[in-house]
Order: structure tokens, then C-alpha cells, then sequence
């Protein structure tokens, strides 16, 4: 388990939502930001596929959080149909910030004011290991697909 108190406030919140959870994961503090899925995979020296970017959109007016591959970009017209909605846009950063109390950039999976729906990238599943966010934009942390899975509730689907 990580030294709690070197990490920033929300990163201490998403490490505490995995004690809970009966996981142990160290979250990695690194010196430079890991706002997008090229800096973190540089700064952990893994595949950006292995990247599992935390992206908040709008489905038919409700927050969901998609889990997506960093190889990729999420195509909105197929998350729709993969999760049966009429419409899916990207979150405004208020609404990011709203339904996650995280900034953009250092959206963890979990860790959140309330639990969202969410979807995981199958794509994510080829890798041992995957790295995300941890509530901060120089936090991260390792997980499994199904590790990621458990912890959200998350579907998996196609996202692009």
C-alpha cells in the first residue's frame, strides 16, 4: 500500500476506496504529469495501449465513465450503441469534475462522490497489466482488466 501521506488529497480518497475494497495497489507518484495516455505511458515505460484513460461522457444526459484503451480513440456513435442510448458527448470538465470530484486528466476509476456506470474497453483485456489514474494528474496505479472490472461494476464493450 502506498504512503498515504505523500499522496495528493484525492488520490489518498481513491486508495482508501480500494482498502475498502480489500485491494492492495500501490499508487506511483511521478515527477512530470500524466494528463494524457503518451506522457503516462512514458513516464511508466509501458505500451500506451496498456493506458486505461478514464473518460467521463454524457449519455442521454446522464454521467458514464468509459475506461478506454490509450491506443485508441472512444468513437461517441459506437459507445452509443454499445450501450444502448440515443446520444454520447464528451463531459464538460465541470461535469468531470462534478460526478468524479477529480480533475481532468487524473480521473480515477474509483474514488468517486457516487458510483457511475461504467464501461471497460475490451481492448484493455490483451494486457497483464494496466495503468490509470489514481485521482490526480501525476498519480497512477496498476490494475488487471478484471481487477478494473470488479472494482467499477463496469461492462465490457467495444469503444472504438
Amino acid at each position: 500500500m502506498s504512503d498515504a501521506t505523500r499522496l495528493p488529497e484525492r488520490s489518498r480518497l481513491v486508495l482508501q476506496h480500494l482498502a475498502d475494497a480489500g485491494v492492495d495497489v500501490e499508487i506511483r507518484v511521478l515527477p512530470d504529469s500524466a494528463r494524457t495516455a503518451p506522457e503516462a505511458a512514458a513516464a511508466i515505460g509501458c505500451d500506451v495501449a496498456a493506458i486505461a484513460n478514464s473518460l467521463v461522457f454524457v449519455a442521454d444526459g446522464e454521467p458514464v465513465l468509459i475506461m478506454t484503451s490509450g491506443g485508441h480513440r472512444a468513437d461517441p456513435s459506437i459507445l452509443a450503441q454499445q450501450i444502448g442510448v440515443g446520444e454520447v458527448t464528451m463531459a464538460p470538465a465541470s461535469v468531470v469534475r462534478e460526478a468524479t470530484g477529480q480533475a481532468i486528466g487524473g480521473v480515477a476509476p474509483v474514488g468517486h462522490p457516487a458510483r457511475l456506470r461504467t464501461y471497460v474497453d475490451e481492448a484493455l483485456e490483451v494486457h497483464t497489466e494496466i495503468w490509470a489514474a489514481a485521482g490526480h494528474p501525476h498519480t497512477v496505479m496498476p490494475l488487471t482488466f478484471e481487477l478494473l472490472r470488479a472494482l467499477t461494476g463496469g461492462q465490457a464493450i467495444a469503444v472504438a
